[in-house]
């Protein structure tokens, strides 16, 4: 993706997660294009900004409407799916963060 997440005017919730990928990356860019086509159908769901350098660290930014939106995507289908197979293949580490987006500010030329 390389472009910046059209967000609306905050206050909205951003979900960070940041990972470290394994060397097994068999059948991960097939489940990210279901999960991203699950999240863009998904209540509430605003945009996704998402980066990976060489050697593997990744971060992926998801931005939400509120924390019930949040709730309601870790417990979608594909989703849940996507999470148990980053878990047993295609991360070596990851962490999730949730952040209360209350300023947002734009250069755009």
């Amino acid at each position: 993706m390389d472009q910046i997440a059209n967000t609306p005017e905050p206050p909205y919730y951003a979900v960070l997660f940041t990972t470290v990928r394994a060397e097994n990356e068999e059948g991960y860019a097939e489940v990210a294009a279901r999960v991203l086509e699950a999240a863009f159908n998904q209540p509430g769901f605003l945009g996704i900004e998402s980066t990976r350098k060489d050697g593997g660290l990744g971060i992926t930014i998801s931005y939400w409407s509120d924390v019930d939106a949040i709730q309601k995507w870790r417990k979608q289908l594909d989703h849940q799916e996507a999470q148990r197979l980053g878990k047993e293949r295609w991360y070596r580490d990851y962490r999730i963060r949730v952040c209360k987006v209350e300023r947002d500010y734009r250069l755009e030329k």
